[in-house]
């Protein structure tokens, strides 16, 4: 499958953006869907999951209540719903996909199969 990540830009603080991941290739509805972020400088690191059923999600806590991960399976599609945007979520922003998570864990990045080429979202003071 090949996940294209798209919607980042340059915004002020407290807007909001929305961040898609469509895939192609194969229906996104068979794996689970993170979201990471490399700032400059610093390693990637996971933002957002959502697994295959789209039932329960997960957040790293700085963003908790303020970004949601969703997904539509018609459109082979994840979103990243991103609002009260601050300076420190400036970074590119990748969507990742895994098949079989197992028991490996979610927010770790060496465990997703399928990269998109990232999105830069850059927030203003």
């Amino acid at each position: 499958v090949q996940l294209q990540a798209s919607g980042g830009g340059l915004v002020q603080a407290g807007d909001s953006l929305r961040l898609s991941c469509a895939a192609s290739g194969g229906p996104l509805s068979t794996y689970l869907v993170g979201w990471f972020r490399q700032a400059p400088g610093k390693e990637r690191e996971f933002v957002a999951a959502i697994p295959k059923s789209g039932g329960s999600t997960y957040y790293r806590d700085p963003v908790k209540g303020r970004f949601t991960i969703s997904r539509d399976n018609a459109k082979n599609t994840v979103y990243l719903q991103m609002n009260s945007l601050k300076p420190e979520d400036t970074a590119v922003y990748y969507c990742g996909a895994v098949g079989r998570l197992g028991a490996r864990p979610y927010d770790e990045a060496s465990v997703y199969d399928y990269w998109g080429q990232g999105t830069l979202v850059t927030v203003s003071s």
